[in-house]
């Protein structure tokens, strides 16, 4: 199930920054997020928070194992084939 930009909104901030800072983790390979500045890191979670409003990047809910993650509208629509 997809969740609406606008329902992640009504998230408490915290929440919404760990989301993405978790997706941000499976997107980055072998780089330890405390080995980069706090600017780098609150660009990357602005660029993220950006991409969510637009629809580039949705948030899904897995209903089967109860999970939350963020994903790339590109892997939604190829999984739904």
């Amino acid at each position: 199930m997809l969740i609406p930009f606008e329902t992640i909104k009504t998230l408490p901030q915290e929440t919404v920054n760990n989301l993405i800072h978790e997706y941000l983790l499976t997107k980055v390979d072998d780089i330890n997020f405390e080995s980069l500045d706090s600017n780098a890191i609150d660009a990357a979670i602005n660029q993220c928070k950006k991409a969510l409003e637009s629809g580039l990047l949705m948030v899904e809910y897995g209903e089967e194992d109860e999970s939350i993650s963020i994903r790339h509208t590109d892997e939604i629509t190829k999984s739904s084939f």
